[in-house]
């Protein structure tokens, strides 16, 4: 008897946890307009690499780990990429806005992209308030199954995946501002 009080606590709590997931990813899809519509949202939150990747101005590697307790933008990129030109002042303005203790952009070039060239490539978009890291190697890129470019993925505040967008999008529109904050007060 004591265990199938038991089991029928933990399947409440899992009917519970995935009712509310379902919840979160409805109320993330509804807020896709325009570009974001091609956000897709997953049914439920997706493990990370744990591949290291190297930070701006050679201060050692760190881990998608390292950036749990708030909620990500991850952005990866490279300066030869056009509509990452395009879009990468965009996502500055999401930092600018959401930016601190519950929110962060992390921006990584992926692949052959030289630091010169990475400054060159923010000075030329007066992108002065996002992180300059790199995936030379593409380990993390590869894991994170990056086909294209720009990819961007919002992670929750658990380090999980939560949805993707393959390209470039208006990440300063009302959709994607909509989208970050929901994020935001739905883990605080």
């Amino acid at each position: 008897m004591r265990l199938f009080r038991h089991l029928t606590l933990y399947m409440a709590l899992a009917i519970g946890a995935n009712t509310a997931m379902a919840a979160d990813q409805a109320t993330l899809e509804a807020l896709r307009e325009d570009s974001l519509r091609r956000l897709v949202v997953h049914k439920a939150p997706k493990p990370v690499s744990d591949e290291t990747f190297d930070l701006a101005d050679d201060a050692g590697t760190a881990t998608l780990a390292d950036y749990k307790g708030k909620v990500v933008l991850l952005n990866f990129w490279a300066t030869w990429c056009a509509p990452c030109r395009k879009e990468m002042p965009q996502i500055s303005e999401l930092q600018q806005e959401f930016g601190g203790e519950d929110f962060e952009v992390l921006t990584i070039a992926t692949g052959r992209n030289s630091p010169s060239g990475i400054r060159k490539f923010f000075d030329e978009n007066n992108i002065i308030n996002l992180p300059r890291h790199q995936d030379n190697t593409q380990k993390l890129s590869r894991e994170m199954a990056v086909i294209g470019l720009p990819i961007t993925v919002l992670l929750d505040r658990d380090g999980n995946e939560v949805a993707r967008l393959l390209g470039d999008a208006e990440w300063n529109s009302d959709s994607a501002k909509n989208i970050v904050k929901t994020m935001i007060e739905s883990e605080e």
